[in-house]
């Protein structure tokens, strides 16, 4: 707590001396971003909406507010309250995205599917942070299945989804190693935000506890991304 004040006041100082750019709501942002930093999420600077189109100004961007702003969003992806200060000073109104993969992991579904598994989770005790995208999808982060020094003994899964495989994978998606979700506070091209509904202080659960019952909500409500999934 006492981190994130004094990256709070630093925020306000810096406002007013630069002017009401964002004012009070960025140091909310920032005190927010603090708690994902503190439980461990490295996290980028993300595009946002900029009136009624992506910050990045490609034609035709195909995530719009929805990727990092730099291809070398992974080697950028930090914990250093220092850093995400610098890029809020920067661009107050940026998102943020976080690496999956490295601390975490993020089982990712259709937001009909997640109120259901969440109420389920609930019932059997099982926490964790969880985070809904706008009405669409909610996000359940989870502990990693790690990064083992022998590349061999890696196991991969057919729901694993990168950035530039969303399409295929409207149902159950994995995000490991390689990829990255939104973090919120986030906001959407639609006017919508990414929002915690159980935020980042909470501990991180085994994956496949929470892909079991994920797994079975996706197939109740008919938004499944494979016939079932895979190891190996």
């Amino acid at each position: 707590m006492g981190a994130s004040s004094r990256w709070t006041t630093w925020w306000r100082r810096e406002q007013q001396q630069d002017g009401p750019v964002t004012g009070g709501d960025a140091a909310v942002r920032l005190d927010l971003l603090l708690g994902a930093v503190r439980a461990g999420f490295p996290l980028a600077p993300a595009a946002h909406p900029a009136g009624h189109r992506c910050s990045c100004d490609r034609v035709g961007c195909p995530a719009p507010a929805q990727h990092p702003v730099s291809f070398a969003w992974q080697t950028q992806a930090t914990t250093e309250p220092e850093q995400l200060a610098r890029w809020l000073s920067r661009d107050p109104q940026a998102n943020f995205v976080t690496a999956t993969g490295r601390t975490h992991d993020v089982l990712d579904v259709p937001a009909e599917a997640g109120r259901l598994a969440l109420e389920r989770l609930d019932e059997r005790g099982v926490g964790g942070p969880v985070a809904a995208v706008g009405d669409d999808r909610y996000l359940f982060f989870t502990a990693t299945r790690g990064t083992p020094a022998d590349e061999d003994e890696w196991w991969t899964s057919a729901l694993d989804s990168t950035p530039d495989t969303m399409s295929e994978h409207p149902g159950l998606r994995w995000h490991c190693r390689g990829s990255y979700t939104l973090l919120p506070p986030a906001a959407l091209l639609d006017g919508s935000q990414v929002r915690w509904l159980r935020g980042p202080e909470q501990p991180l659960p085994d994956p496949l506890r929470v892909l079991d019952v994920l797994t079975d909500a996706c197939t109740e409500v008919g938004a499944v991304a494979e016939e079932q999934w895979l190891i190996g």
